[in-house]
């Protein structure tokens, strides 16, 4: 199965982020993948206004991605932001397209590293897998990466795929934790990992200002055995793998973990 990851940078116009999905999702379709993913936060970036823009999942914005993506013939995972409590919003990965309909509210929210995500975000209460071509996929957002149960549990619900959307903080050794963080959890779970972030402002030359996390780039595409499949740098870039999925039968036969952890 090809799949795509999609290393952009969103902005604060959710129509300007509308036009990004629509360009590379047309690009990824040209090379025949099945699924694109986009980062985190792709209905607007973060260090704005998000209860302001947040909408359900019926609402203008995300029909128009339903739309584009039926009409463009691909499956698409995009971020974006829906009402959540208390004049709280979530943050959601929308999943449509041909093959699939569903949407995952992050469950891990970032507080951390001077950011506070629940001040402003109501947490998810379930995590979520889909399936398209009878291959299970598994949802994960940002910081939810440093959970290893998340991977885990989607890899016992079946996922062969575990997909992360982020808008990593950047920072002092950011990067090489990002990078860390997907091969341990492909490790963890036996599964392959796509980890999709935004692109790193600077590699547009724009300044980042605030605590806001924008994004590091170095999306990433892990095996089952942690080996680093491809990897970005940190400007936009569409990246294309092929994934054999006999690959996650083989690893699971050669290192049992899920079969030899111990309830402790």
């Amino acid at each position: 199965m090809k799949i795509a990851m999609a290393q952009v940078l969103s902005t604060a116009n959710p129509m300007h982020n509308l036009a990004i999905i629509r360009d590379y999702a047309k690009q990824a379709a040209a090379q025949d993948a099945k699924l694109v993913i986009f980062p985190e936060a792709m209905h607007i970036c973060f260090g704005h206004s998000l209860t302001k823009i947040a909408e359900p999942l019926g609402g203008p914005w995300a029909t128009l991605v339903k739309q584009l993506a039926r009409d463009i013939g691909i499956n698409v995972v995009v971020g974006m932001f829906t009402p959540g409590t208390a004049g709280h919003v979530r943050n959601t990965l929308l999943v449509t397209g041909p093959d699939v309909e569903t949407h995952y509210d992050k469950i891990h929210l970032y507080d951390a590293f001077g950011f506070s995500e629940s001040d402003t975000v109501t947490p998810g209460e379930r995590p979520v897998q889909f399936v398209i071509d009878e291959v299970t996929f598994g949802l994960a957002t940002c910081y939810d990466i440093r959970f290893p149960q998340l991977f885990t549990h989607h890899a016992r619900q079946g996922a062969l795929v575990n997909l992360v959307s982020a808008s990593w903080g950047a920072g002092a050794r950011k990067v090489e934790q990002w990078t860390s963080l997907a091969q341990a959890r492909a490790l963890d779970s036996t599964t392959f990992v796509l980890a999709v972030d935004q692109a790193d402002p600077l590699s547009m030359g724009h300044e980042p200002k605030g605590s806001a996390p924008l994004g590091v780039g170095h999306s990433i595409a892990v095996g089952p055995l942690g080996e680093v499949l491809a990897q970005a740098g940190p400007a936009p870039e569409l990246l294309v793998v092929e994934l054999d999925l006999t690959e996650v039968v083989t690893a699971r036969e050669q290192l049992p973990v899920l079969d030899n952890a111990v309830d402790l």
